[in-house]
Order: structure tokens, then sequence, then C-alpha cells
């Protein structure tokens, strides 16, 4: 199996047309209808659903599960292919990093506007997923460096413990019962519908702080990334668990109230263990903790 061929699949799959397909890829449409029927017999199943002439093209499951795979092959292929295009006096390539929803960006975000001003050939890519997402993507490979909230399991990772705190809360609509709470306690959670992190870790973590299981909670929906749970609060579905400043509240009906016991959690700014660092992922982490040590 080829990235060359994968491409291609990729392509017909995107443009569901063989012929739209080709007119993209700037190849005949028999040689990629050859190529695609090569790569079904390679592979021992049918990848496509093929109607009449003119019709959609559409992905049967076999291809569904291709399309996942072909993604993220083709891009640790072109990331690995960035890597090595490295000018003796003008370094340029590629970095991607994760990272959940956190005030912490601030000090990626600073590094690289340095690294953009000394490194002009280095791009940047920022893939945004909570924490589970994001360490599969690490362990694949296709990500160099995630930003994690705690709890994190850092076994297979080196990393870097940052001086940010984030501190968890409720994210509600304003109200006559929330108004004038300064804080949440374990038992106003009590029958309140609540929108939850889905991350397992999240789930130990907030059972510590209840003291009670957190299977008992009302949960009626999780999120991975707060914005569009912040809408599903805004329009009075239920309430956020969440932390702070992620949001903007100012000037809304939204409002972040703090837990009590105060729950804060630390971030990590990590990397895979025994894994070789490309140039440009050296200068990165250099400059990262040069600015850390200088508190940015």
């Amino acid at each position: 199996m080829e990235i060359r061929v994968l491409k291609y699949f990729l392509a017909v799959a995107q443009n569901e047309s063989i012929v739209k397909a080709a007119d993209v890829l700037n190849i005949t449409q028999p040689t990629l209808s050859r190529q695609i029927m090569e790569l079904e017999k390679e592979l021992k199943t049918k990848l496509f659903f093929r109607g009449k002439r003119n019709t959609k093209i559409t992905l049967t499951d076999d291809g569904k599960l291709l399309y996942r795979r072909a993604n993220e092959l083709v891009e640790l292929f072109n990331k690995t292919e960035a890597e090595f295009k490295f000018e003796n006096e003008n370094i340029s390539g590629e970095i991607y990093i994760g990272g959940g929803e956190t005030r912490a960006i601030s000090y990626i975000a600073k590094t690289i506007n340095s690294l953009s001003i000394l490194y002009p050939n280095i791009k940047f890519h920022f893939y945004s997923g909570n924490g589970e997402d994001v360490s599969e993507k690490l362990d694949k490979g296709i990500l160099d460096f995630g930003l994690f909230i705690e709890p994190f399991d850092k076994k297979d990772y080196d990393f870097i413990e940052l001086p940010q705190k984030d501190l968890w809360g409720l994210l509600v609509k304003k109200n006559d019962f929330f108004n004038n709470k300064l804080y949440i306690e374990p038992s106003d959670l009590v029958d309140l519908p609540l929108i939850s992190s889905r991350q397992f870790l999240v789930k130990n973590l907030l059972s510590g702080w209840l003291g009670y299981n957190y299977e008992k909670l009302n949960i009626v929906g999780t999120y991975n990334l707060l914005y569009n749970a912040s809408i599903l609060v805004k329009e009075g579905f239920g309430n956020a668990l969440c932390i702070n400043d992620i949001i903007n509240t100012k000037g809304t009906d939204l409002l972040f109230i703090p837990l009590k016991p105060e729950l804060k959690v630390g971030v990590i700014f990590a990397w895979k263990k025994n894994r070789s660092l490309s140039k440009c992922n050296k200068i990165f982490l250099s400059e990262f903790q040069k600015k850390l040590s200088a508190g940015l």
C-alpha cells in the first residue's frame, strides 16, 4: 500500500466522485479507477458503493475505517517529510502541538511568536481536543507536543509542569438561584442538570472532590471542548462543570462560579518518551524552557 494510492483514495472519498477526484489530482479517470480497484484487491474488500453514472459514490464501512487510518498515515507521512526539509542556514520545518482548553496556551503562543521572528520558515499547527484525543495523537506521532490539564497519566511521557493552575467551577446561566452564590458546594449539585467533560480521569477527580461517586450526578450531556457546552448552558439545557477563564462571561448572561472546597489543577506540557525530536522540535523546546525560566 503506497502513500500515493492512499492520497488517491482520500481524494475520491472527499470528492465523492472519480471524475472530480481525477481533475483535482490531475490524472486520468481510467488511471484513478484502476488504482482504486487495485487497492480494493490488495485489501480484499470493497471500499466504495458505486451508483449509476454521474451519481455520488460513498464509502462502505471498511472504506470509512480506511478513510480514518489513511488520514492519519498521510498526515504522519507529510509531517515526517517536512522534518527532513532543512537547509543548513535556513531552518524550516513543521511543529504539531495539541492541547485542551486552558489559559496556559498563552505560554505556547508566546514561544511561537518569538520563534516565528527568529525562524520564519518554521510552521506551526495546533490541534484542539481533550486529553484523551491529544494523547492518542501524541502516541501515534501525529503530534509532537501536548498540553494537558491534570489529572494526566505521565508515565509514558517526558514533561514540564507549568506554573499555571486552573480552577474548577460551574458555568451557569444567571438566574435567581445562582446570581448571589459565591461558590458551589457538593450539595449544590444534587439533582442539577449537569454537562461534564467526557474524560475518564476527570470523573475520578470530581468523585474525589464530591466525596461520593460521580455517577450519582445528574449528567445530561458531555463535552470535549467547552465552547459548544457553553451554548447549551446559554440555552438553558444544563450547567457545565469546567475550568475558569475558557469562556468569556463578561457582558453575557453566563456566570462562572468556583467550587468549594477549591479545586485547582496543574497543567502539563509533554512529549513522548524515547522518541527522537526533530531539529525544529528541539529549537521549540529550548525556547519554551527559556520563556518559562524567564517567567514569560
